[in-house]
């Protein structure tokens, strides 16, 4: 069985530590990024099956980093989970009007990430 490739993208070192470490155990392929440039050039070179992807970073944000990813073709049926420490609804509204499937608030803990990232995965497997 081939292993679910997840790209992590956050700017804080730990969280994509942390993560990484526990979606790694359990048995995801995960690649990372820690701005939203290089989120969209891996996300066209490693062809993941699922996008993690922060709000707040620096440059450009995820909100933008998500409107480029859904804009290209090559990454635009790639299911995309926002994370984010703002719980604010008009930040949620814009993330999900802009393509992504799913909002998280941080802090989260990693059933509820796993449970996300199984129903979005398993949704991507039955369209394909």
């Amino acid at each position: 069985m081939v292993k679910k490739k997840i790209l992590l993208v956050d700017d804080e070192e730990d969280i994509i530590k942390m993560n990484k470490l526990r979606l790694s155990e359990l048995g995801f392929d995960v690649i990372s990024a820690s701005n939203g440039e290089e989120a969209i050039e891996k996300a066209g070179s490693e062809s993941p099956d699922l996008i993690l992807l922060d709000i707040m970073m620096p440059g450009i944000d995820g909100l933008q980093t998500l409107v480029r990813l859904k804009n290209n073709p090559e990454t635009s049926s790639v299911p995309v989970v926002m994370l984010s420490g703002s719980g604010e609804k008009i930040t949620q509204n814009k993330a999900m009007l802009a393509g992504a499937v799913d909002y998280i608030m941080k802090p989260f803990n990693v059933e509820m990430l796993l449970e996300a990232i199984k129903k979005h995965l398993d949704v991507r497997s039955r369209k394909t």
